[in-house]
């Protein structure tokens, strides 16, 4: 991260590492060799102004998809440890460039320089469930929210669908199909600056934020976030955040 400051911001310029992006992103084609994905929406996706770009997290390929879809430059950030990878893909997303924390801590200068880069009008990327490791939807961590309301940015809800079904598919010689929905954006948030470290209202944002990316995916998937009692007692205990009591 650059010491430069915008303001008192650390600055992360936007873009960065072009070249080496653009060779990540000329790999992503390959997902459409594994699978038949299908984008909706992409008429949604604002081509000007920072966006703060939300999606489900039930897969360690979402951010390959995102990728691959996105029609603008896109940063991430995310975690440090990829738990529910392969360790052969744990390079990514140090080459990539992903701005790291440290889930179950709070990492100031990642979060700092993801605020310069929205600032600077760009895409990031971020899964507020902040970690894949059930396939229905959870409670949002407060990192989404506090972007959102102290950059005020425009929020993309996306759904990701059929990434977990990818390589079982493979290897039965099949195609999985993958759906990317693309919503409408919505917000601005803002809360006053002393509301920032009110949990419950960073909460009620981050339930906000997770309604609009449940309506993007099959009913079956909502968990946490679905209106069937019948679902939501199926997904008991997947809202359990892992690192709630201990750090990576």
């Amino acid at each position: 991260m650059a010491i430069t400051a915008e303001g008192s911001l650390p600055f992360v310029p936007y873009p960065r590492r072009q070249f080496i992006r653009s060779l990540l992103r000329a790999g992503t084609v390959g997902l459409d060799a594994l699978c038949n994905m299908k984008v909706e929406g992409l008429e949604n996706f604002p081509r000007t102004g920072p966006v703060l770009m939300v999606g489900n997290h039930f897969s360690f390929l979402d951010p390959v998809a995102v990728i691959r879809f996105s029609p603008r430059h896109v940063e991430f950030i995310g975690g440090t440890q990829t738990p529910n990878a392969p360790k052969a893909v744990g390079w990514f997303s140090k080459v990539y460039g992903v701005l790291p924390v440290r889930r179950g801590s709070l990492t100031r200068d990642s979060l700092l320089g993801a605020q310069s880069l929205l600032n600077q009008g760009g895409v990031l990327s971020i899964f507020p469930e902040a970690g894949s490791w059930a396939k229905v939807l959870r409670p949002a961590r407060p990192g989404a929210a506090l972007l959102a309301s102290r950059t005020r940015a425009l929020i993309l809800p996306v759904g990701l669908t059929g990434l977990t079904h990818l390589f079982p598919s493979v290897r039965k010689g099949k195609r999985a199909n993958v759906t990317i929905r693309v919503g409408k954006p919505f917000g601005p948030f803002y809360v006053p600056e002393r509301g920032e470290t009110d949990r419950q209202k960073l909460d009620e944002m981050g339930h906000e934020i997770m309604h609009h990316i449940a309506d993007l995916i099959p009913p079956e998937e909502r968990g946490y976030y679905s209106d069937d009692p019948v679902i939501r007692q199926a997904a008991a205990g997947t809202e359990i955040y892992p690192w709630a009591n201990k750090a990576e």
